[in-house]
C-alpha cells in the first residue's frame, strides 16, 4: 500500500470517528432533553414552581471576600477558563388545552392559579417572567406558530386579570413546534406544554 493510500484511509478512519462521536453525543442531548422534569397540571405546587423559577443566590466567581484585612478573589487565575453560566431558571408546565385551540381548560386554570401564587411568594415577587407556548410538529409550521402563540397568551391574560400578576412582570412568546422536549416521540403530550423562563437580565 502507497503512503498516499494510507493516508487517505488514515483521513477516512478518524472522520468517521469523529462522525460517531458526533452522532452520540446529539442523542445524548437529545436523551437529556427528553429527561427534563415536566410538571402535569395535577402535579403543580407553589412550591415546585418556586424551586423551579428561583434563580441561584450563591456569589458569582466575582466576588471578593474579605477577613482580616485580607481579600480572598474568587476570580479565576489569568487565562484560565472561567466557570459555565448558570442555567435560566424555568419551568417546563403540561397545560391542557381544548383541541387545536388556545382555550384553556378547567384544570389548566387551576394549575395556574398555584402558578400565580407561586410568582407571588417572597422569592420570586421581584422577578419578571416569559411564558412560552409549544405546540408538536402536526400541522403547517406557520399554524404550529400562531398556535403556540396564542396558548401563550391565553396564559399571560389568565395570570393577569383572573389571579392578579401585574402585567408588565410578564411577557409571552410562541416557539411553534421548533423545541420539541421529546425528539423520539414528536406527538408526545411534553412538546405541547407551556414553558416560564425566569428573566433574569
Amino acid at each position: 500500500m502507497s503512503r498516499l493510500t494510507h493516508s487517505a484511509s488514515g483521513t477516512r478512519a478518524r472522520g468517521a470517528v469523529l462522525v460517531a462521536a458526533l452522532c452520540a453525543l446529539s442523542s445524548l442531548c437529545a436523551a437529556a432533553r427528553a429527561a427534563e422534569p415536566v410538571m402535569k397540571e395535577q402535579d403543580i405546587n407553589e412550591q415546585s414552581v418556586t424551586r423551579a423559577l428561583e434563580p441561584a443566590q450563591s456569589g458569582g466567581p466575582d466576588d471578593n471576600i474579605v477577613t482580616r484585612g485580607f481579600v480572598l478573589s474568587n476570580k479565576p487565575p489569568a487565562g484560565a477558563p472561567r466557570p459555565a453560566p448558570a442555567k435560566t431558571p424555568s419551568a417546563q408546565i403540561l397545560i391542557t388545552f381544548a383541541t387545536n385551540s388556545a382555550t384553556l381548560t378547567d384544570s389548566a386554570k387551576a394549575a395556574l392559579d398555584k402558578v400565580a401564587g407561586a410568582l407571588q411568594s417572597e422569592k420570586l415577587a421581584a422577578y419578571r417572567f416569559r411564558v412560552e407556548g409549544h405546540a408538536d410538529p402536526r400541522g403547517s409550521a406557520d399554524a404550529n406558530m400562531k398556535l403556540s402563540e396564542d396558548r401563550a397568551a391565553a396564559v399571560v391574560e389568565y395570570l393577569t386579570q383572573k389571579d392578579g400578576i401585574a402585567s408588565e412582570r410578564l411577557s409571552s412568546v410562541g416557539k411553534g413546534s421548533a423545541d420539541p422536549l421529546n425528539r423520539r416521540n414528536p406527538t408526545a403530550p411534553e412538546n405541547r406544554r407551556v414553558t416560564i423562563v425566569t428573566v433574569t437580565d
